[in-house]
């Protein structure tokens, strides 16, 4: 990716994360947090585009890539996460800037900005459900708890006790086999392959997973319904964009539905013939659709 440097930072937080830097710093910041399973690289295809008229902040995030990896599932609690943000964000000396998320880096890019939204002036997701939408998806909704069933094995899966090359191999095809409507470039699997293969990190990204708060009923579960799911929820403070591979397996479509109600300044953009990897599936769409509302809706 040219035109792109890439420095490691030390963190308030405690941790050091790689970052892809691009465009002018005294043009207005945009931080892109990626999810799961990859790195910065996610936007690989946005960061060039964006660069040209922002200064762009891809993250590692921690227990990814060329990031720190700290132990304990109690490290990537989500408010650990989220705080990682606000410090990178410090560290550049940058005050209030737009937050993109993907996947689970658009998880935290929903709570960062509702915690400090003096600081986070635009929010966009691709591909990322509402808390409050998913949690009651995954009791009301069958189709949505079947595909989230994924979440209960990765939480109790022993692969990464001892992951060997063959292993993450196959790990890799059946995870995007399951959520691709393309082919993974070769290239991009060697890259993969190489950062999942750093000591402690498939550990550290699944424990993403086994650190969230969120319940994901067994299908034949009933258990208690929190509260929290059917009661009043704060309000989405900032414009926000929403941007919907609509051939998501993972995630369906019907985790679209009232986000109008918890957002007052909302737009949403389906991408009709792109999955859950959006970003890199149908990049043209994803780029222009960015470029666009960031032009459109200008940071106060």
């Amino acid at each position: 990716m040219n035109g792109i440097q890439q420095t490691s930072l030390p963190l308030a937080t405690g941790v050091t994360l790689n970052v892809a830097l691009a465009g002018d710093p005294a043009n207005p910041p945009v931080i892109l947090l990626h999810g799961f399973p990859e790195s910065h690289r996610t936007w690989r295809h946005q960061i060039p585009a964006l660069a040209e008229r922002y200064f762009v902040i891809a993250p590692d995030q921690r227990g990814y890539a060329n990031s720190s990896k700290p132990d304990g599932v109690e490290a990537y609690a989500a408010d650990k996460i989220a705080a990682d943000v606000f410090a990178l964000a410090d560290a550049l000396v940058v005050d209030r800037f737009t937050l993109v998320g993907h996947d689970w880096g658009g998880a935290i890019a929903w709570m960062a900005a509702l915690r400090e939204p003096k600081r986070v002036a635009r929010l966009a997701i691709v591909n990322a459900p509402h808390p409050q939408v998913f949690q009651r998806k995954l009791f009301d909704d069958p189709g949505q708890r079947r595909a989230s069933q994924y979440i209960r094995f990765f939480r109790e899966t022993e692969l990464d006790r001892a992951p060997d090359k063959t292993g993450l191999e196959q790990f890799l095809l059946s995870l995007f086999g399951e959520h691709l409507q393309v082919t993974v470039p070769r290239e991009e699997q060697a890259i993969y392959l190489e950062q999942w293969s750093q000591p402690g990190a498939l550990t550290a990204m699944l424990n993403w997973y086994r650190a969230t708060q969120i319940v994901v009923p067994a299908m034949d579960e009933d258990p208690p319904r929190p509260s929290w799911i059917d009661g009043p929820f704060p309000l989405q403070p900032q414009p926000t964009l929403v941007i919907w591979g609509m051939r998501d397996r993972g995630l369906l479509p019907c985790l679209l539905d009232g986000l109008e109600t918890l957002i007052p300044d909302y737009r949403i953009v389906q991408i009709r013939d792109a999955g859950h990897f959006a970003p890199w599936e149908k990049p043209e769409e994803v780029t222009s659709a960015l470029l666009e509302w960031l032009a459109a809706r200008p940071a106060q």
